[in-house]
């Protein structure tokens, strides 16, 4: 008898459709403004404004947004998560950018993710990239880990400090 874990089912992937499209929206919009305001600074209000401004910009044409992707991850039926990605020209580039992962609070730790990410690898050589990017929070370490694990490697960092006291209203 081994003591190895069972295999992880192999993910598929659908299309998001359109009845589920508005509550990923606002999900995926709300996510980010958390984000930027725990990790980027912001006020809530501000992050709120910023993270319409992008959701706009990114996806004009929601569903029908050419070169976009929004997948929901299956395994044996029951989902698991969501993949979003796109081509994006980078640093006059194509390459495969991954928008967002989000794997369900409930299947987490069971390596959805590695296995997401492996498959945004599978859609970038399918449409003949040979580059993946993303961006990740720098308060996301399990994510950082994730990524680093599947031989990603950071290209910037950006850092600051907040000054206490310093007399200067946000």
């Amino acid at each position: 008898m081994s003591d190895a874990p069972p295999p992880i089912p192999r993910l598929t992937a659908r299309r998001l459709r359109t009845d589920e499209y508005a509550a990923w929206y606002r999900h995926v919009t709300d996510g980010y403004a958390r984000d930027i305001a725990v990790n980027g600074g912001a006020d809530a209000a501000a992050a709120a404004r910023k993270a319409d401004r992008d959701m706009t910009a990114t996806l004009p044409r929601g569903l029908e947004t050419p070169d976009h992707d929004l997948l929901v991850l299956e395994s044996d039926g029951l989902r698991v998560g969501i993949l979003w990605v796109g081509r994006r020209e980078v640093d006059e580039r194509q390459v495969l950018y991954v928008w967002d992962v989000e794997i369900d609070e409930a299947q987490r730790g069971k390596g959805y993710g590695r296995e997401a990410m492996l498959l945004a690898e599978e859609v970038a050589r399918s449409r003949g990239l040979d580059r993946v990017e993303l961006n990740v929070f720098g308060g996301n370490d399990v994510a950082r880990a994730l990524y680093r694990s599947l031989g990603y490697v950071e290209r910037a960092v950006a850092m600051a400090k907040d000054l206490p006291d310093s007399g200067v209203s946000r």
